[in-house]
């Protein structure tokens, strides 16, 4: 595996400091420290801005759950399907780098213009792709007949503790959080199945 570069070690190491400090204590005295320069300018060599490396896990982490959802509707999956992948997709984003979650989902409002609202632009449209998914098992009766904003964002905002708590050293495996939490969220959401007829 090649060595990381100056330029990797420096954003790794804000990403980490973004998550404990959050974005706007952190500070790029602090950073240098930590990457071992011993002046602050030194960074400006890496890096343009502090929030230069705000946007990058902004749009790296937002260009993941794109390309999953694109290969989720690619399939000829149903929506119950669709929504089993959806959530494995999140546990495993949020699984991997939880570094890079925890900054893009806690600390995105510091972006400016106009990078703000190009990042609010793609989340709007995730959202709304994932929603497309839950009218389709609606219409077809795979799912019941629920308002789909709450389907949507009960959805959303239960997979997003995730990245917060789950440790390798959990006495759960992955598998078996992805199985809980896909039995708990489509369970009050998929219509059960008809009775054969006697």
């Amino acid at each position: 595996m090649a060595k990381p570069s100056r330029k990797e070690m420096v954003f790794a190491a804000a990403a980490q400091l973004f998550r404990e400090k959050g974005y706007l204590a952190a500070s790029m005295r602090e950073l240098a420290e930590r990457v071992g320069l011993e002046q602050a300018s030194s960074l400006y060599n890496h890096l343009k801005s502090k929030e230069e490396v705000l946007q990058k896990i902004c749009f790296d982490c937002a260009q993941e759950f794109t390309d999953g959802i694109q290969k989720i509707e690619a399939t000829a999956a149903t929506p119950a399907e669709q929504l089993r992948a959806l959530i494995r997709l999140h546990i495993t984003i949020a699984t991997q780098n939880a570094t890079s979650i925890t900054v893009f989902n806690d600390e995105w409002r510091h972006l400016s213009e106009p990078s703000l609202g190009k990042f609010l632009q793609l989340r709007r449209d995730y959202e709304q792709r994932c929603k497309a998914i839950i009218e389709q098992g609606i219409a077809n009766g795979d799912f019941r007949s629920v308002d789909s904003n709450v389907a949507l964002y009960t959805l959303l905002t239960a997979v997003r503790w995730v990245h917060y708590w789950y440790r390798p050293d959990r006495e759960i495996s992955i598998e078996q959080l992805e199985a809980d939490m896909t039995r708990l969220l489509l369970g009050g959401l998929e219509n059960p199945p008809s009775s054969p007829p006697e």
